[in-house]
């Protein structure tokens, strides 16, 4: 179980990385990537895909409600390298588009922090991905990034 809350922690610490996956976090735990699903499981009750989609989508929350940033942008910052996936999956968790939900909930407190601020704090300004990472603080997307954006990790 130590092993599996270390491995939690990492995703805790790095849910925001595109290149944070299932072999990255399972080696954490010093398990292969089945065991380590099952053993995530067994202690909280959804796949590391889930939880990791999960967090990424709490944050994306709190940046729609709070930042002047497009959706796109906050994709990216997130974690996923794909708004047709950060979309349907964050619909599939609150019931509502990225936009219908930043409509619902803007205004309800203070201003936007301008998008420039946001990004700064949330680490720099990522490549977009298959881009060349000349100027960008992150690097691009893997070919394994639809399986690793999924929601389930295995």
């Amino acid at each position: 179980m130590r092993q599996v809350r270390l491995a939690k922690d990492a995703m805790d610490r790095d849910w925001a990385d595109p290149d944070l996956d299932l072999g990255t976090v399972a080696a954490h735990a010093g398990y292969s990537r089945y065991h380590f699903i099952r053993a995530f499981r067994e202690a909280y009750g959804e796949t590391p895909g889930q939880y990791l989609t999960h967090r990424r989508i709490e944050r994306a929350e709190d940046l729609l409600r709070t930042a002047n940033l497009s959706v796109t942008e906050i994709c990216h910052l997130v974690g996923f390298s794909s708004v047709g996936t950060f979309s349907a999956r964050f619909k599939a968790w609150t019931g509502l588009t990225p936009s219908e939900y930043r409509t619902k909930h803007v205004g309800r407190g203070a201003a936007l922090i301008p998008g420039c601020y946001a990004m700064l704090w949330a680490g720099g300004f990522r490549s977009a991905p298959g881009a060349s990472t000349g100027t960008g603080t992150g690097s691009g997307s893997s070919a394994s990034g639809k399986q690793r954006n999924s929601g389930e990790a295995g």
